[in-house]
């Protein structure tokens, strides 16, 4: 599995962990393990950029999704499709400020995060309420027991 982190900030953020999750998350997921997947860290001005064109939305996000390959979930007793899986660009500076706010660790969003794109990568949407049930269960689950593999409390 070729996972790259790009730090493109000024933030120390602890590439190694964000790397471990997305391991995690893409293995329990039962991804191809020739998959590839980048993450980058950009600045807030970056994010804004991104946010205006692809979501036409104002002001910098916390993370989005580019898919490529439109990778799924495998399922057990199948092979998993080989590609692409896509890109993640998450700010850190965001998730720094949502942290505060939620009373937990920058990089406990930051993982929180990480999770949550890679599921967008794999098509899940929160558009709906039945969807966001799904997707945000989920994303619980993988991130608590990423953490409990860590040794960390949950969130």
């Amino acid at each position: 599995m070729s996972i790259d982190v790009l730090n493109e900030t000024d933030e120390k953020v602890d590439e190694l962990e964000l790397l471990a999750c997305s391991k995690y998350v893409l293995e329990q997921m039962r991804v191809n393990p020739q998959a590839d997947l980048c993450i980058k860290l950009v600045d807030e001005e970056a994010m804004e950029v991104l946010h205006v064109q692809w979501m036409d939305l104002p002001g910098p996000t916390d993370v989005m999704s580019f898919p490529m390959d439109e990778l799924r979930p495998g399922r057990e007793g199948q092979e998993p499709e080989e590609g692409t899986l896509g890109d993640i660009v998450l700010c850190p500076s965001v998730a720094t400020r949502q942290a505060a706010e939620a009373g937990h660790a920058p990089m406990e969003e930051m993982l929180l995060l990480t999770t949550h794109g890679i599921l967008h990568l794999l098509g899940y949407d929160h558009a709906e309420p039945e969807e966001e049930r799904e997707m945000f269960e989920l994303q619980r689950q993988l991130l608590l027991t990423f953490l409990a593999t860590r040794g960390r409390p949950g969130a």
